[in-house]
């Protein structure tokens, strides 16, 4: 009998589901036709000066918080969002424990962007599209196919 793939493993009864990635972003495309994450979100409140005093200095200290605790892959890879080596890359929390610790800490995010009419919304990937970087907490990935970007 042959041999079942890892995709038709999950497909049968009794097997769980590949584990999925998140994401957090835009209802809407940017000019670049991605869907911008939470945090280019909040950022973008913040250099408009949209945000109120209190939202500001929320939305400072979750910054420092994730700038502390949790890698900055164009830091590590200057080139990682860059269009031309990889159109259309966007982060995705990995499936993990660790990843949890920062996706808990999302909720104000999504409620200061909420109050300022930004619309988000959750995706989730098993297979988010081309890893370009990875470590403990996300994976960069180009979209299989630029249709695609940031719809899975």
């Amino acid at each position: 009998m042959p041999q079942a793939n890892a995709a038709q493993e999950a497909d049968t009864p009794g097997n769980p589901p590949p584990p999925e990635f998140t994401r957090y972003q835009s209802t809407v495309r940017s000019p670049r036709g991605h869907y911008p994450g939470v945090f280019a979100l909040a950022n973008g409140l913040a250099r408009s000066g949209a945000l109120t005093e209190e939202q500001w200095r929320f939305w400072r200290a979750g910054n420092d918080w994730y700038d502390a605790n949790y890698p900055d892959p164009s830091t590590i890879d200057p080139l990682v969002y860059d269009p031309e080596h990889n159109p259309g890359a966007v982060a995705w929390f990995k499936p993990s424990p660790e990843a949890e610790v920062l996706i808990a800490r999302l909720a104000g995010y999504l409620e200061l962007l909420t109050a300022h009419g930004v619309g988000w919304r959750e995706t989730r990937s098993a297979d988010p599209g081309r890893v370009v970087y990875e470590d403990a907490y996300q994976v960069v990935t180009v979209p299989h196919a630029p249709h695609q970007v940031g719809q899975h």
